[in-house]
């Protein structure tokens, strides 16, 4: 795929993970798959923490869908955060078995996320 096609899906994956971000992590902590996103025991403060960090980040990737080339930081942060968020949630996982569901939830969302954004990202910055 050339570069102007990928900046093309870049940008609208941007604003898609930037509204999952927004709305989607709550709605799936609160309400569709609780044991899959969230913790166990229910930690209410540190999931409201997460959902704040999250829908930030949400608002700053559909900026950023604008003009991907100039935030080009902004979204290998995305990508390095969610390989590292993933990576602690896998070995959690994997220890507490108690966790075990966040191996089929969260945990390859966050991997998603990075792959998606890892493969849309132009190789090298284009000349304005």
């Amino acid at each position: 795929m050339e570069d102007d096609q990928k900046l093309k899906y870049l940008k609208v994956a941007l604003v898609v993970f930037g509204v999952i971000f927004i709305f989607g992590i709550y709605a799936m902590m609160m309400w569709v798959w609780p044991s899959g996103w969230g913790w166990t025991p229910r930690q209410p403060e540190y999931e409201q923490m997460i959902m704040g960090l999250y829908a930030t980040l949400g608002v700053f990737l559909i900026l950023a869908a604008k003009d991907p080339q100039a935030n080009r930081s902004l979204i290998w942060f995305t990508i390095w955060s969610s390989i590292v968020h993933g990576a602690i949630m896998l070995v959690q996982a994997l220890v507490d078995e108690t966790e075990r569901a966040n191996l089929l939830g969260d945990v390859p969302a966050l991997f998603l996320v990075a792959i998606v954004l890892w493969y849309l990202m132009p190789k090298r910055e284009t000349v304005r």
